[in-house]
């Protein structure tokens, strides 16, 4: 296929000047001296990447919150403030801020008059200046402990109780607490470091018990009276107590959060995991580069893969005055392979807890009895396809509480009493509630996030807890997020949206507008650089299903040229790649000033429409997914400008699979590079895979047409892989399965790049530049865009042209 070539209106508007020429001028115009063209900058990929500064594509608005006083909007920051009036809409003095003041109060999205109070958080803000000398002073009454080491101690973050009443400090010497009583007195201890490493840690409510693992035990100390409680003595590297495996922390838990214990409200109970690894495989990550030496260093660590052994698990509960022991009563499970994903407490004092199949098809909500560990169910959740792990209950002031489900198809909130019957659905419709931010017993309503204005929107609603009174709270198309004042009267709206740039609007307690307090600029329009403006459709798919799809045409864009695309893409399940919000990527405005179509598209299963659409993906992950990319593409590439001989995709983790999955059992694609996928679900853990695969055992032929190992032979167009050598999430394994089938099938159009030392995602910075240098240079060959230096290379010539005569070619082959 021939390079493609530049029109002049091309030439033109990347020159942002007129195409008119002296002969077509007016006769009687002034003959003013040609202006010098207003030549634009353009992005480097080295700005694109992150490698030099960029200029920033964010447009947000001001730094606007409620004031301290809780009745004025304040706007600004530092020296800089000013306060807005919502009554009145004009701005008045702000009051001088005390010397040492910074920054403003914190704020949260959504407050409402009634929020529930924040568990006691792992680690806290520094002190203040006469809170720190306070704990220093204290300390110092600990044999051991100088001035010095008191004030090195007392700077240091710690953790901190709920109620603010105890701190914890972890020192060389041990695990050091202060506490202050109702009386103002205080009292030190100190855990010595022998009875640590102090992991996990964290306290009751009010501060009186600590708790922390050890070498895989559980253990207490009493901050009142100092003594040492140890839960368990059991634990070794085959069974944890009060802590979790990867598998736990990854896929249930949250990844980095490997605590597995939980304090009672009243403090007087903690309930622990306990988890049996001895059926788990191991998987043995290998790191290559050593410094002063050749030999590798292996980490192994129990790591189940699909269809594999899962770790057993068990619940028990300790009373925190002497550390005895209730097992849970799992009995009801016996012969079956299930999973905890869930464990809290009631207010009234009872362990509650959640039991999933190993495949997730049903979900048991429980509670559990401290002192005796029986167990009471209070309902099931079920699926044809999975239940996704549920949000914990939010409880209100009589006892009963709010329940989030998708049984409907669609996330809807539902009322229940404490015993585990209905009450009644609070909403409901054919959209999906995803999220609620804020609860007021008082007024007896409900705020929350919802897709009934769309689904690539976030807008916000109030409903009455008896389901009545529904009404939507944001105004237009975008991504709301919005904060009330203090009575209620009043909401900020901080929207943007695809088209437009962040603005913040004052509104009154029903989502009407009173005044657009400020809008966001482009600091890098304003510094001379193009912005390419992304456009929001609903495409068909091939069966009639919309999805919602974004466009980034080239800047400039001139509908006569064609030009190749650019499919960005993750399409895992509920992650969807399109939200309109603005978007700043600095990557994209590279392409876009670089002559590509950047594409995204939300895949049926990543739509976030509900789970209705995300359980298509069931027991086939990738097979509909592709076919909606393919769509998408075909939508696209229907339109003149965009040449469907020259389409690319990326993707990273699920969009690597995808990646490499359309490269081989798809038709559409010149070029694919793929980060960090997973080529066979095979390959990847018990618990996220069997959520939407079931188990190779159960689903052998899903496995197999979802293998991009068993497709190698089918490779049309060129792939290029990269992978971390040391991902312990994806493996490395993924990648060198994939190139050897490639190998065996006699495949030449692809290459690998490993990339030593870094794990799930390209950390080191001298790496991931060089990442982004093989990107560009790959799509530079493959799908053959007009490069800005291409165009102001063309440009040149066009003026060289008009100012001696006759095309520069034909004069070049005269001489």
């Amino acid at each position: 296929m021939p390079t493609p070539t530049l029109t002049r209106a091309a030439i033109a508007a990347l020159l942002l000047v007129p195409l008119v020429t002296a002969q077509d001028a007016p006769q009687d115009a002034p003959q003013d001296p040609a202006p010098e063209p207003s030549t634009p900058k353009f992005l480097t990929l080295e700005q694109a990447s992150g490698r030099a500064k960029a200029p920033s594509f964010a447009a947000r608005a001001e730094s606007i919150s409620w004031a301290p006083d809780g009745i004025h909007v304040q706007i600004g920051g530092g020296k800089e403030v000013r306060w807005l009036d919502p009554e009145t809409l004009q701005e008045v003095p702000a009051p001088a801020q005390p010397e040492g003041a910074e920054g403003e109060p914190p704020t949260a999205e959504d407050t409402g008059r009634a929020r529930r109070p924040r568990p006691g958080a792992p680690a806290s803000p520094p002190l203040s200046d006469a809170d720190r000398e306070r704990v220093a002073k204290a300390l110092q009454a600990l044999e051991g402990v100088d001035e010095k080491l008191a004030e090195k101690l007392a700077r240091r973050r710690g953790r901190t109780s709920a109620d603010g009443a105890v701190r914890l400090i972890d020192g060389d010497a041990g695990l050091y607490f202060h506490g202050v009583d109702d009386q103002d007195d205080e009292r030190v201890g100190i855990v010595p470091a022998e009875e640590g490493p102090f992991r996990l840690l964290d306290l009751t409510a009010d501060g009186s018990v600590a708790g922390w693992v050890a070498h895989h035990d559980l253990h207490l100390v009493s901050t009142v009276t100092g003594d040492l409680i140890e839960v368990t003595d059991d634990g070794s590297d085959e069974f944890f107590n009060g802590e979790l495996d990867w598998v736990y922390q990854e896929e249930v838990y949250g990844r980095g959060n490997f605590k597995s214990f939980w304090f009672s409200p009243a403090g007087g109970h903690v309930a622990f995991l306990t988890l049996d690894e001895s059926p788990v495989h191991e998987f043995t990550v290998v790191d290559h580069v050593q410094d002063d030496t050749f030999r590798v260093k292996p980490e192994t660590v129990n790591w189940p893969k699909a269809g594999d052994p899962n770790p057993t698990v068990a619940l028990g509960i300790a009373r925190t005055s002497d550390g005895q022991v209730t097992r849970v009563d799992l009995g009801a499970y016996e012969g079956i392979e299930f999973l905890i994903v869930r464990v809290g407490w009631t207010p009234a004092g009872r362990c509650l807890f959640m039991v999933q199949d190993r495949i997730q098809t049903w979900c048991d909500v429980s509670v559990a009895d401290p002192d005796t560990g029986a167990v009471e169910t209070l309902f099931r959740e079920n699926s044809e396809t999975w239940v996704d792990r549920p949000s914990e209950p939010r409880w209100l002031a009589d006892g009963t509480f709010l329940w989030e489900s998708a049984r409907t198809g669609y996330d809807h909130l539902y009322h229940y009493r404490a015993d585990g019957t209905l009450i009644r659905p609070v909403t409901a419709g054919d959209w999906a509630l995803t999220g609620v931010t804020a609860v007021d017993e008082e007024a007896g309503t409900v705020t929350f996030r919802a897709t009934e204005g769309g689904a690539v929107n976030v807008n916000h609603y109030r409903v009455n807890l008896d389901g009545s009174g529904f009404q939507r709270l944001t105004r237009g198309p975008g991504s709301h997020s919005i904060t009330f004042r203090a009575d209620g009267r009043f909401l900020l709206d901080r929207v943007s949206s695809l088209a437009h740039p962040e603005e913040v609007r004052l509104c009154d307690a029903t989502g009407d507008l009173l005044k657009v307090i400020d809008r966001g600029e482009i600091p890098a329009q304003a510094e001379g650089y193009p912005v390419a403006r992304w456009e929001l459709f609903e495409v068909p798919a091939r069966d009639g299903q919309l999805l919602d799809v974004s466009v980034l045409k080239p800047v400039p864009f001139d509908p006569q040229q064609r030009y190749p695309v650019w499919v960005s893409t993750y399409s895992g399940p509920n992650a969807p790649s399109v939200r309109n919000r603005w978007n700043s990527n600095a990557r994209y405005q590279f392409l876009a000033q670089n002559g590509v179509i950047v594409l995204q598209a939300n895949v049926r299963s990543a739509s976030g429409k509900g789970h209705w659409s995300t359980g298509t993906a069931y027991k086939q992950m990738g097979v509909v997914e592709l076919r909606d990319l393919e769509d998408a593409v075909d939508w696209l590439t229907a339109n003149p400008w965009a040449d469907g001989s020259r389409v690319g995709i990326t993707g990273y983790s699920y969009g690597g699979f995808m990646t490499a999955y359309a490269m081989l059992a798809s038709d559409r694609f010149a070029l694919g590079i793929a980060g960090g996928g997973v080529y066979d679900w095979g390959m990847y853990d018990t618990i996220y895979t069997e959520r939407y695969m079931s188990t190779p055992q159960l689903n052998p032929e899903g496995y197999a047409v979802t293998s991009c190992l068993k497709r190698a032979g089918d490779l049309k167009g060129y792939l290029h892989m990269h992978h971390g050598v040391m991902d312990d999430n994806v493996h490395f394994q993924n990648m060198m399965q994939l190139a050897l089938a490639l190998q065996k099938a006699g495949k030449t159009s692809w290459s690998v790049m490993p990339y030593p030392q870094n794990r799930h995602g390209i950390s080191n910075r001298d790496q991931r530049w060089h990442s982004r240098l093989v990107e560009w240079e790959l799509i530079q060959e493959h799908l053959r865009p007009v490069t800005a230096v291409q165009r102001a290379q063309a440009e040149a010539e066009v003026l060289f042209e008009e100012a001696v005569g006759g095309p520069a070619d034909a004069r070049r082959r005269s001489r």
